[in-house]
């Protein structure tokens, strides 16, 4: 099975003075603002960088809720929270780290089951696979 979804975004100006406008195939996103000013300051809009967070963020949860299916566990909620660092490097700029941080409320979970389906959902979910930079995880299973 071959899935292709699609993202456009169209851009008007120089770096500092110009804009752009980010929207996706589903319509969930439609000509979302973004720029400079909301990517290395605190313009309103979006950034390319809390757009992979969310999308981290999403895929990482999904593939831990298909590790613990695996293992016969069902998750009451789950909430992850994916922290992109964007930093200065000797040629440019570069996602340097991903930061994934998890808490789960999943009754009849054990510990060591939990941290083990949370290590295979990071190391396996496409969007890990993705990027490449260092990915790190906490996860806390608060039941």
């Amino acid at each position: 099975m071959i899935m292709k979804r699609t993202g456009t975004a169209v851009w008007s100006g120089g770096l500092k003075d110009g804009n752009g406008k980010i929207s996706t195939e589903s319509g969930v996103l439609d000509n979302v603002q973004y720029g400079f000013h909301t990517r290395f300051e605190l313009g309103a809009g979006t950034n390319p960088e809390e757009l992979i967070g969310a999308a981290h963020a999403g895929c990482f949860t999904m593939a831990l809720a298909a590790q613990l299916g695996e293992a016969g566990i069902t998750p009451k909620s789950m909430m992850t929270t994916a922290t992109v660092t964007l930093d200065k490097v000797d040629d440019g700029f570069s996602i340097t780290e991903v930061h994934l941080n998890l808490v789960a409320n999943i009754p009849g979970a054990d510990q060591k089951t939990f941290e083990e389906a949370a290590l295979k959902a990071k190391l396996g979910c496409p969007v890990s696979k993705l990027l490449n930079t260092h990915i790190t995880l906490d996860a806390r299973l608060d039941n």
